[in-house]
Protein backbone atom coordinates (compact mmCIF):
# COMPACT_ATOMS: atom_id res chain seq x y z
CA UNK A 1 0.00 0.00 0.00
CA UNK A 2 1.30 3.87 -0.59
CA UNK A 3 1.03 5.16 2.74
CA UNK A 4 -0.40 8.74 2.78
CA UNK A 5 -1.23 11.63 5.31
CA UNK A 6 -3.58 14.21 5.44
CA UNK A 7 -1.52 17.22 5.00
CA UNK A 8 -3.78 19.40 7.32
CA UNK A 9 -2.59 17.05 10.56
CA UNK A 10 1.32 17.53 9.42
CA UNK A 11 3.40 20.03 11.45
CA UNK A 12 2.24 23.66 10.59
CA UNK A 13 5.46 25.29 8.23
CA UNK A 14 5.27 26.56 5.14
CA UNK A 15 4.21 24.48 2.25
CA UNK A 16 7.24 23.42 1.19
CA UNK A 17 8.55 22.89 4.28
CA UNK A 18 5.54 20.51 4.88
CA UNK A 19 5.89 18.73 2.03
CA UNK A 20 9.62 17.84 3.14
CA UNK A 21 8.45 16.66 6.63
CA UNK A 22 5.50 14.43 4.83
CA UNK A 23 8.14 13.13 2.82
CA UNK A 24 11.32 12.63 5.56
CA UNK A 25 8.66 10.59 8.13
CA UNK A 26 8.38 8.03 5.64
CA UNK A 27 5.19 8.78 3.35
CA UNK A 28 4.60 8.66 -0.16
CA UNK A 29 1.20 10.64 -0.51
CA UNK A 30 -1.09 13.51 0.74
CA UNK A 31 -5.10 13.89 1.30
CA UNK A 32 -5.19 17.24 0.59
CA UNK A 33 -7.93 19.94 1.04
CA UNK A 34 -6.92 23.49 0.07
CA UNK A 35 -8.65 25.28 2.48
CA UNK A 36 -7.49 23.76 5.26
CA UNK A 37 -3.75 24.66 4.17
CA UNK A 38 -2.63 27.93 5.12
CA UNK A 39 -1.38 30.24 2.08
CA UNK A 40 -3.27 28.33 -0.45
CA UNK A 41 -6.39 29.97 -2.29
CA UNK A 42 -9.66 27.86 -2.50
CA UNK A 43 -12.01 30.12 -4.08
CA UNK A 44 -13.41 28.96 -7.38
CA UNK A 45 -11.72 31.75 -9.60
CA UNK A 46 -8.60 31.18 -7.84
CA UNK A 47 -8.30 27.33 -9.57
CA UNK A 48 -6.62 28.29 -12.60
CA UNK A 49 -4.86 25.90 -14.77
CA UNK A 50 -1.50 28.23 -13.48
CA UNK A 51 -2.10 27.59 -9.81
CA UNK A 52 -2.33 23.92 -10.91
CA UNK A 53 0.91 23.74 -12.46
CA UNK A 54 2.49 25.79 -9.65
CA UNK A 55 0.98 23.24 -7.13
CA UNK A 56 1.75 20.16 -8.88
CA UNK A 57 5.50 21.16 -9.37
CA UNK A 58 5.74 21.97 -5.28
CA UNK A 59 4.36 17.98 -4.75
CA UNK A 60 6.42 16.77 -7.62
CA UNK A 61 9.98 18.26 -6.11
CA UNK A 62 8.90 17.36 -2.70
CA UNK A 63 8.70 13.54 -4.12
CA UNK A 64 4.66 13.25 -3.13
CA UNK A 65 1.94 12.27 -4.76
CA UNK A 66 -1.65 13.91 -4.58
CA UNK A 67 -3.90 10.88 -3.46
CA UNK A 68 -7.19 12.95 -2.77
CA UNK A 69 -8.57 16.67 -3.79
CA UNK A 70 -10.69 17.17 -0.93
CA UNK A 71 -14.08 18.80 -1.15
CA UNK A 72 -16.59 17.89 2.11
CA UNK A 73 -19.47 20.27 0.86
CA UNK A 74 -23.25 19.32 1.57
CA UNK A 75 -24.87 17.88 -1.67
CA UNK A 76 -28.30 17.46 0.15
CA UNK A 77 -28.10 21.48 0.93
CA UNK A 78 -31.89 22.45 0.95
CA UNK A 79 -31.37 25.90 -0.59
CA UNK A 80 -31.14 25.96 -4.28
CA UNK A 81 -29.12 28.52 -4.93
CA UNK A 82 -26.45 27.49 -2.30
CA UNK A 83 -26.47 23.83 -3.63
CA UNK A 84 -25.55 25.42 -7.31
CA UNK A 85 -23.03 27.11 -5.89
CA UNK A 86 -21.73 24.32 -4.29
CA UNK A 87 -21.97 21.76 -7.14
CA UNK A 88 -20.01 24.46 -9.23
CA UNK A 89 -17.49 24.46 -6.20
CA UNK A 90 -17.87 20.40 -7.14
CA UNK A 91 -17.11 20.85 -10.84
CA UNK A 92 -14.35 23.67 -10.13
CA UNK A 93 -12.34 20.69 -7.85
CA UNK A 94 -13.01 18.61 -10.52
CA UNK A 95 -11.30 20.02 -13.56
CA UNK A 96 -8.72 21.40 -10.73
CA UNK A 97 -7.91 17.96 -9.83
CA UNK A 98 -7.21 16.98 -13.68
CA UNK A 99 -4.50 19.75 -14.09
CA UNK A 100 -3.21 19.07 -11.01
CA UNK A 101 -2.55 15.04 -11.52
CA UNK A 102 -4.54 14.33 -9.05
CA UNK A 103 -7.22 11.31 -10.20
CA UNK A 104 -9.72 11.61 -7.31
CA UNK A 105 -11.91 13.97 -5.78
CA UNK A 106 -13.03 13.14 -2.22
CA UNK A 107 -16.53 14.06 -0.19
CA UNK A 108 -19.01 13.08 1.92
CA UNK A 109 -22.95 12.88 1.33
CA UNK A 110 -24.26 15.63 3.47
CA UNK A 111 -27.46 16.12 5.45
CA UNK A 112 -30.38 17.35 4.22
CA UNK A 113 -30.46 20.57 6.55
CA UNK A 114 -28.52 24.23 5.95
CA UNK A 115 -26.29 23.60 8.81
CA UNK A 116 -24.71 20.33 8.22
CA UNK A 117 -25.56 18.51 10.98
CA UNK A 118 -26.34 15.11 11.89
CA UNK A 119 -30.66 13.98 12.96
CA UNK A 120 -30.83 10.50 12.21
CA UNK A 121 -34.77 10.01 11.10
CA UNK A 122 -34.24 12.85 8.59
CA UNK A 123 -30.18 12.06 7.41
CA UNK A 124 -31.42 8.42 7.18
CA UNK A 125 -34.29 8.79 5.29
CA UNK A 126 -34.93 7.55 2.02
CA UNK A 127 -35.82 11.21 1.10
CA UNK A 128 -32.59 12.30 1.84
CA UNK A 129 -30.88 9.17 0.20
CA UNK A 130 -32.72 10.35 -2.68
CA UNK A 131 -32.01 13.88 -2.86
CA UNK A 132 -28.34 13.12 -2.98
CA UNK A 133 -28.70 10.72 -6.05
CA UNK A 134 -30.45 13.31 -8.03
CA UNK A 135 -27.70 16.68 -6.59
CA UNK A 136 -24.77 14.33 -7.40
CA UNK A 137 -25.89 13.36 -10.97
CA UNK A 138 -24.18 16.62 -12.69
CA UNK A 139 -21.39 16.30 -10.21
CA UNK A 140 -20.47 12.80 -11.48
CA UNK A 141 -20.92 13.98 -15.57
CA UNK A 142 -18.58 16.59 -14.71
CA UNK A 143 -15.75 14.05 -13.53
CA UNK A 144 -16.48 12.05 -16.74
CA UNK A 145 -15.75 14.81 -18.39
CA UNK A 146 -12.78 15.87 -16.54
CA UNK A 147 -11.20 12.52 -16.46
CA UNK A 148 -11.57 12.29 -12.81
CA UNK A 149 -13.16 10.04 -10.39
CA UNK A 150 -15.42 11.08 -7.99
CA UNK A 151 -15.40 8.85 -4.79
CA UNK A 152 -17.91 9.64 -1.82
CA UNK A 153 -17.12 8.41 1.72
CA UNK A 154 -19.79 6.38 3.52
CA UNK A 155 -20.40 8.17 7.22
CA UNK A 156 -23.07 6.84 10.05
CA UNK A 157 -24.17 10.18 10.47
CA UNK A 158 -24.07 11.70 7.14
CA UNK A 159 -27.24 10.13 4.18
CA UNK A 160 -24.91 7.57 2.57
CA UNK A 161 -24.28 5.96 6.42
CA UNK A 162 -24.03 1.94 5.12
CA UNK A 163 -22.39 0.22 2.71
CA UNK A 164 -25.93 -0.87 1.30
CA UNK A 165 -26.58 2.84 1.15
CA UNK A 166 -23.45 3.67 -0.33
CA UNK A 167 -24.21 0.24 -3.34
CA UNK A 168 -27.64 2.52 -3.91
CA UNK A 169 -25.92 5.23 -4.98
CA UNK A 170 -23.40 3.26 -7.00
CA UNK A 171 -25.91 1.20 -8.95
CA UNK A 172 -28.56 4.47 -9.45
CA UNK A 173 -25.95 6.45 -10.95
CA UNK A 174 -23.82 3.66 -12.73
CA UNK A 175 -20.61 5.29 -13.80
CA UNK A 176 -16.95 4.17 -13.40
CA UNK A 177 -16.13 7.44 -12.40
CA UNK A 178 -18.05 7.01 -9.38
CA UNK A 179 -16.66 4.95 -6.52
CA UNK A 180 -16.01 5.23 -2.68
CA UNK A 181 -13.44 5.93 -0.22
CA UNK A 182 -13.42 3.84 2.62
CA UNK A 183 -13.20 4.94 6.11
CA UNK A 184 -14.33 1.98 8.24
CA UNK A 185 -14.07 3.70 11.32
CA UNK A 186 -16.56 6.68 10.00
CA UNK A 187 -19.16 3.84 9.40
CA UNK A 188 -19.21 2.71 12.84
CA UNK A 189 -21.05 4.42 16.04
CA UNK A 190 -22.05 4.00 19.33
CA UNK A 191 -25.27 2.62 17.25
CA UNK A 192 -23.90 -0.59 15.52
CA UNK A 193 -20.46 -0.66 17.27
CA UNK A 194 -21.94 -4.36 18.65
CA UNK A 195 -21.76 -5.15 14.71
CA UNK A 196 -18.47 -3.40 14.13
CA UNK A 197 -16.94 -6.86 12.18
CA UNK A 198 -20.43 -7.24 10.80
CA UNK A 199 -20.23 -3.39 9.06
CA UNK A 200 -17.03 -4.13 8.06
CA UNK A 201 -17.30 -7.23 6.43
CA UNK A 202 -20.03 -6.15 4.05
CA UNK A 203 -18.41 -3.53 3.47
CA UNK A 204 -15.72 -4.91 1.81
CA UNK A 205 -18.08 -7.61 -0.18
CA UNK A 206 -20.90 -4.82 -1.08
CA UNK A 207 -18.06 -1.98 -2.16
CA UNK A 208 -14.74 -3.54 -2.22
CA UNK A 209 -14.33 -4.06 -5.54
CA UNK A 210 -15.27 0.32 -6.05
CA UNK A 211 -13.16 1.72 -3.11
CA UNK A 212 -10.24 3.74 -4.97
CA UNK A 213 -9.36 5.22 -1.67
CA UNK A 214 -8.44 4.53 1.66
CA UNK A 215 -8.60 6.53 4.96
CA UNK A 216 -6.96 5.13 8.33
CA UNK A 217 -8.09 6.28 11.94
CA UNK A 218 -8.22 4.71 15.37
CA UNK A 219 -10.93 5.24 18.03
CA UNK A 220 -11.68 4.81 21.70
CA UNK A 221 -15.46 4.74 23.14
CA UNK A 222 -15.61 7.25 25.91
CA UNK A 223 -18.60 8.13 27.71
CA UNK A 224 -20.89 6.23 25.07
CA UNK A 225 -19.28 8.95 22.44
CA UNK A 226 -16.34 7.66 19.82
CA UNK A 227 -13.28 9.78 19.71
CA UNK A 228 -10.54 9.40 17.28
CA UNK A 229 -7.10 9.32 16.92
CA UNK A 230 -4.67 7.54 15.48
CA UNK A 231 -3.91 4.58 13.78
CA UNK A 232 -3.00 1.66 16.56
CA UNK A 233 -3.99 3.82 19.39
CA UNK A 234 -7.30 3.20 20.14
CA UNK A 235 -9.75 0.05 19.73
CA UNK A 236 -10.36 -0.68 15.87
CA UNK A 237 -9.14 -3.97 14.44
CA UNK A 238 -7.63 -3.47 11.04
CA UNK A 239 -6.27 -6.85 10.44
CA UNK A 240 -9.25 -8.14 8.17
CA UNK A 241 -9.12 -4.56 5.93
CA UNK A 242 -5.52 -4.59 5.47
CA UNK A 243 -5.20 -8.52 4.39
CA UNK A 244 -7.94 -7.32 2.09
CA UNK A 245 -6.41 -4.36 0.43
CA UNK A 246 -2.93 -6.54 0.31
CA UNK A 247 -4.74 -9.32 -1.71
CA UNK A 248 -7.51 -7.94 -3.99
CA UNK A 249 -5.96 -3.59 -4.18
CA UNK A 250 -2.26 -3.81 -4.73
CA UNK A 251 -0.82 -0.19 -4.45
CA UNK A 252 -4.34 1.31 -3.24
CA UNK A 253 -3.31 4.73 -2.05
CA UNK A 254 -4.34 4.95 1.85
CA UNK A 255 -3.97 8.30 3.50
CA UNK A 256 -3.80 8.30 7.57
CA UNK A 257 -5.96 10.67 9.32
CA UNK A 258 -6.66 11.97 13.35
CA UNK A 259 -2.18 11.58 13.53
CA UNK A 260 -0.36 14.43 15.15
CA UNK A 261 3.25 15.42 13.87
CA UNK A 262 4.38 13.38 16.72
CA UNK A 263 2.83 10.23 16.41
CA UNK A 264 2.49 9.96 12.21
CA UNK A 265 5.67 7.92 11.74
CA UNK A 266 4.32 5.60 14.40
CA UNK A 267 1.01 5.24 13.17
CA UNK A 268 2.35 4.28 10.06
CA UNK A 269 4.41 2.05 11.13
CA UNK A 270 1.75 0.33 12.72
CA UNK A 271 0.23 -0.42 9.03
CA UNK A 272 3.14 -1.09 7.54
CA UNK A 273 3.68 -3.69 9.93
CA UNK A 274 -0.27 -5.48 9.74
CA UNK A 275 0.46 -5.10 5.73
CA UNK A 276 3.88 -6.88 6.37
CA UNK A 277 2.21 -9.76 7.82
CA UNK A 278 -0.03 -10.11 4.29
CA UNK A 279 2.57 -9.57 1.92
CA UNK A 280 4.80 -12.47 3.46
CA UNK A 281 2.14 -14.99 3.17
Amino acid sequence: MQIGLRLHDAEKTSLDKMLINVKNQGFSCVHLALSKIDGLPADIDALSPGYATWLRHRFEEAGLDIAVLGNYLNLAHPDKQKLKEIQKRYYAHLRFASLLGCSVVGTETGAPNETYTYDKASCHSSEALGIFIENLKPVVECAEKMGVILAIEPVYKHIVYSPERARKVLDSINSPNLQIIFDPVNLLHPDNLDRRDEVIDNAIELLGSDIAILHLKDYVLEDGTMRCLGCGLGEMNYEKIIEYMVRKKPFIQATLENTTPQDAVSCREYIKSIEEQYKND
